[in-house]
């Protein structure tokens, strides 16, 4: 009942309103609806059509087309796609290993208040991975994280508070 319920918003979120959705499809049929809707340009259906190309529900699992999803809806703005492209450029999954696109795509998820984003900038900075190493940013994105209940940012701010002033951010956070 709970996956006939969820089908029904996400039809209600798309606009799509065929009995096949209400009825409680199976993933290859969600998958299609998404893709149909992602065609058409809707970000939160490009978003999740990546996020069934990346963990091969409905579809066979790649990469590439996550990504190249994930793209379309992060370039409109949908900040969990550019979080997701984030990580797949820090990852090199579907995409060209690339620290500098990471933090580009996780600055605009963190820009629009993604906790997730914000930790992972925070960390970058921490440890000077893609950015020049910069204390000050680190704890500034963990902060905006904890602010948000995040619990790598909390761990993080306690343990540099725990450190004291002259604690070096790399070793650990």
């Amino acid at each position: 009942m709970k996956k006939a319920a969820f089908a029904a918003a996400l039809a209600l979120c798309f606009g799509i309103t065929t009995p096949a959705l209400t009825q409680g499809p199976d993933d290859t049929t969600l998958t299609a609806k998404f893709r149909d809707a992602a065609e058409r340009g809707n970000p939160y259906a490009q978003y999740n059509l990546g996020k069934n190309y990346a963990n091969g529900q409905g579809v066979a699992r790649d990469d590439v087309q996550a990504a190249a999803w994930w793209r379309k809806a992060a370039e409109q703005g949908n900040a969990p796609a550019q979080y997701n492209l984030g990580f797949m450029y820090l990852t090199g999954r579907g995409v060209e290993q690339d620290d500098a696109q990471a933090i580009a795509w996780w600055r605009k998820a963190a820009e629009q208040g993604n906790a997730p984003a914000q930790y992972n900038l925070g960390k970058m900075y921490a440890i000077g991975r893609g950015v020049t190493r910069d204390d000050a940013q680190a704890v500034a994105w963990y902060r905006k994280a904890a602010d948000q209940m995040h619990p790598g940012a909390q761990l993080a701010l306690r343990e540099i508070e725990a450190s004291g002033p002259s604690s070096s951010l790399s070793a650990g956070h």
